[in-house]
């Protein structure tokens, strides 16, 4: 499959000059697979600000804006076949995210748009609120798949979501026709699963917890898990290979002892993981409501 086989995709989200996290890790992964990218930054940082302080350079709403119009008047606007958003920096560039989405799908039903939904973790939003109601309300109803992490989920929803199968509820009701939910409830002691819902299928993935793992996990399963559903993959097998790509990079990472993802020494790691992952077929809500 040649790269204008596979697709361009445009990825929207943050850049840091040190480090492997936001645009800096999905782009790589998504050009280790062989998918042409077009880097949309959103803010530009020098490093992750869980490392401390640093100047901070957000592109204006007009600025952000006419890059957009930029590209959807592009001559190789036909090349595209995915955007992948990830984090924001004002709501004024969510309302653009979907005038790209949706000039992008009047030109093509078939193009796919994932929205990562980045808005906080355990601790909280850490984003502003407006920003958060803008994803909510402006980019996920586009979304032909989001992949939030179990807490962003709980935001958006406004449940707490303390079992899968209220995990699965949320995601049925909140409208995406699929998604990918991270940090979900494992079945296994000292676990961490990946929950994803489509139409089909209720599915599982769980790996070992890594303690401490750097960040930009979240971007970089989206990106890997991306580019399989892109190949044509199985959704199951989609799942496994970008669950078991994220958990072979944290591993790596952690041994190494280095704070942030070391993504240009496992590259191998993104195109053919080994790591064991642990898939389970769980009962979809759907099923459930019939029996």
């Amino acid at each position: 499959m040649s790269e204008i086989e596979k697709g361009a995709v445009i990825v929207i989200s943050s850049h840091v000059v040190r480090g492997s996290v936001g645009n800096r890790a999905a782009v790589f992964a998504l050009e280790t697979l062989g998918h042409p990218v077009w880097a949309v930054p959103t803010v530009v940082l020098p490093w992750h600000p869980g490392h401390g302080p640093s100047t901070r350079v957000a592109i204006g709403d007009r600025e952000f804006d006419d890059i957009i119009s930029d590209l959807i008047r592009a001559p190789w606007l036909g090349q595209v076949k995915a955007v992948l958003s990830g984090y924001l920096a004002s709501a004024g560039q969510a309302a653009s995210v979907a005038r790209l989405v949706r000039a992008l799908k009047a030109r093509n039903a078939d193009i796919t748009y994932m929205c990562d939904p980045v808005l906080g973790d355990v601790n909280g939003l850490y984003v502003r609120e407006e920003i958060a109601e803008a994803i909510r309300d402006e980019l996920l109803p586009l979304a032909t798949l989001a992949t939030p992490n179990r807490y962003e989920l709980s935001w958006l929803s406004g449940a707490a979501l303390e079992t899968n199968a209220a995990i699965m509820d949320a995601a049925l009701a909140l409208g995406p026709p699929r998604m990918l939910v991270t940090s979900a409830i494992p079945m296994m002691s000292g676990s961490t699963g990946n929950l994803y819902l489509s139409g089909k299928h209720a599915l599982l993935a769980e790996h070992r917890l890594v303690a401490n793992p750097p960040s930009g996990t979240g971007d970089l399963v989206a990106a890997l898990f991306l580019s399989r559903l892109m190949d044509g993959m199985p959704e199951e097998k989609s799942l496994l290979l970008a669950t078991a790509g994220v958990f072979e990079i944290v591993a790596r990472t952690a041994k190494r002892g280095a704070d942030e993802l070391t993504l240009e020494q496992d590259a191998s790691s993104l195109s053919t993981p080994m790591a064991m992952v642990q898939m389970r077929r769980l009962m979809h809500p759907a099923q459930a409501k019939r029996t």
